[in-house]
């Protein structure tokens, strides 16, 4: 079962992923974390992208891809995987399915967490709020014009993946505003279709 996620930041992606981890045990590929891990094993990739990120440059799409398709070789994503903030534009997306395909393989479902903006940066007010009210310092990246340049961002380059994977016929939209174990019982029902 090959699984991405899709929705902006403050969605709840993080708190759905550790539920299908645990649910179904397919392991969450992050792309944060997968480069990371390249870089530190010094495999031929990593090695590549450490290069890129210690001239200050973004690591391009090609790494990003090599990657990943170098994680999805390992034996714990046989049985399928989770891909959080890949793809993130149309380009990783076909680059994505030709990876797969090579593998005789695809993208089963593309899960949407829609989620109203305007709420978002209002629970973000509010995680500030709480976090003063306790004396505590807000989280670093807990700063509104951070966060909507964010949305922002996804708006202007992951967004087009919507009606991408739409015209596949892959994507289940799934409302985001629900409560944590509501919005899980509903990403359930569309994951159990695929079989554990």
């Amino acid at each position: 079962m090959i699984v991405v996620f899709l929705g902006p930041p403050g969605a709840g992606k993080g708190t759905q992923a550790a539920h299908i981890i645990d649910k179904y045990g397919i392991p969450q590929l992050s792309t944060g974390d997968m480069l990371r891990a390249a870089v530190a094993a010094q495999t031929p990739v990593g090695v590549k992208a450490k290069t890129v990120m210690d001239a200050g440059k973004l690591v391009s799409d090609e790494i990003v891809a090599a990657i990943v398709e170098e994680r999805i070789e390992q034996d714990d994503c046989a049985p399928g995987f989770l891909l959080d903030g890949f793809p993130r534009t149309i380009a990783q997306a076909e680059m994505l399915d030709a990876m797969l395909t090579k593998k005789e393989s695809s993208v089963d479902v593309v899960i949407e967490l829609r989620v109203d903006e305007e709420a978002l940066i209002g629970r973000l007010r509010r995680r500030i709020e709480e976090a003063l009210a306790r004396g505590e310092k807000p989280r670093k990246d807990d700063n509104e014009e951070t966060f909507k340049y964010r949305l922002q961002v996804y708006q202007d380059q992951t967004a087009p993946l919507i009606p991408y994977y739409e015209n596949q016929g892959k994507l289940k939209a799934v409302d985001g505003m629900g409560s944590v174990e509501v919005v899980s019982a509903e990403i359930d029902v569309i994951l159990d279709q695929f079989g554990r």
